[in-house]
């Protein structure tokens, strides 16, 4: 089997809210073979800056297109790949955009793999670890706590076990940002785990003085209050408070994640999988935590390949717990995109079954709303 073409989709809804959601655009990777097997990915960056690391030409032997250099190549050979997509282009980055494009080939050819040898992707890593997995709403925070309240009672009485509230209006004021939390957890109730993901908004004096505010309420997590690679500050927050400090969406390379562990001693690691280098490097980084005793969780706030991958790399996993799961209200991309919908079912998330990922593209929904 040979790859012929990688396809790169960028698809946008018609409105687009100026607010921190993923769900409004994406960039759905296809690789394609001389079989007729399509693998499918996706990347969550900015798109046209991924495309471009994609499609573009070759510069010289260490500024390739991706796309060049995979065209005629193995699928199966994923590790081999990997490293020819990076090393023959340092001259991009080591990190960055071009781990984000990376991400959405490597999930393709997973795919590939899966279909073709009729099998998931979680048994090709070698997985079996659940038959489901505990999910958390997701979701921002509302405009005021009054909102948010009504938010977080309505994904109580959907079923959620978890919950979590983001970004908005958290990092203003101390009495707005403990009324958000305290609202989400009276809506919420005393049952369910309630995360905050303050949204890279302090320094780590106030991110602390938050951390002992928000304990009062009994949060489960406090995800990325600080600017991402602030390593001595995460450290600081980290031995300060008894609340437990989730971070790690911001990362994509293996340097990266091992300095926010070993440096910014975080509690619970998040990796995305559209940005670390797909499933061959999303393994890599459980490795590594679990050489530090850290759990991980996903992160994925885009589309349902995003939800499917995760699902799968969980399960392939010693160290996984949970599964972000966006619950916003509104149709948007996640509803659209794809054939299959993923649904919560008493705060669970069932591991999918079929061959590759499982998940097909709606052509309709691509046809409509694709960009390039």
């Amino acid at each position: 089997m040979k790859i012929t073409d990688i396809e790169t989709i960028y698809v946008r809804m018609q409105q687009i809210k100026t607010q921190c959601d993923s769900g409004q655009d994406a960039l759905v990777i296809k690789v394609h073979t001389d079989e007729g097997i399509t693998g499918l990915g996706e990347v969550d960056s900015s798109p046209m800056s991924a495309m471009g690391v994609i499609n573009g030409p070759y510069s010289h032997s260490i500024c390739c297109g991706l796309k060049d250099l995979l065209l005629g190549e193995d699928p199966f050979c994923t590790e081999y790949l990997w490293e020819k997509m990076f090393r023959r282009n340092v001259y991009v980055g080591h990190s960055g955009v071009l781990f984000h494009a990376i991400s959405g080939i490597d999930m393709a050819l997973w795919d590939i793999k899966g279909k073709k040898l009729g099998m998931p992707v979680w048994k090709l890593l070698g997985g079996g670890f659940h038959k489901k997995l505990p999910c958390y709403a997701s979701v921002l925070f509302g405009d005021t706590p009054e909102k948010t309240y009504d938010e977080a009672a309505r994904l109580r009485d959907l079923g959620f076990r978890a919950m979590k509230f983001g970004w908005g209006p958290m990092g203003k004021c101390a009495k707005n940002d403990e009324a958000l939390v305290a609202q989400a957890r009276k809506g919420a109730g005393d049952k369910v785990d309630l995360m905050v993901d303050a949204g890279l908004v302090w320094d780590a004096k106030t991110a602390i003085q938050r951390a002992e505010a928000f304990a009062a309420h009994n949060i489960f997590w406090l995800e990325e209050p600080l600017p991402a690679h602030d390593y001595e500050g995460y450290r600081r927050l980290s031995n300060a408070t008894s609340v437990r400090i989730a971070a790690g969406e911001e990362e994509d390379s293996l340097e990266g994640y091992r300095r926010l562990i070993t440096e910014g001693q975080v509690d619970v690691v998040q990796v995305d999988l559209t940005r670390c280098g797909g499933f061959t490097g999303a393994m890599k980084v459980a490795s590594l935590a679990v050489d530090f005793n850290r759990p991980v969780a996903n992160h994925g706030f885009s589309t349902y390949i995003n939800v499917a991958a995760a699902l799968h790399w969980l399960n392939s996993i010693p160290n996984a717990f949970i599964v972000e799961f966006v619950a916003q209200n509104g149709t948007d991309l996640r509803d659209m995109l794809t054939r299959q919908t993923i649904r919560a079912q008493d705060g669970f998330l069932q591991i999918p079954q079929e061959p590759g990922l499982g998940i097909d593209l709606n052509e309709e929904v691509i046809s409509r709303l694709r960009v390039n």
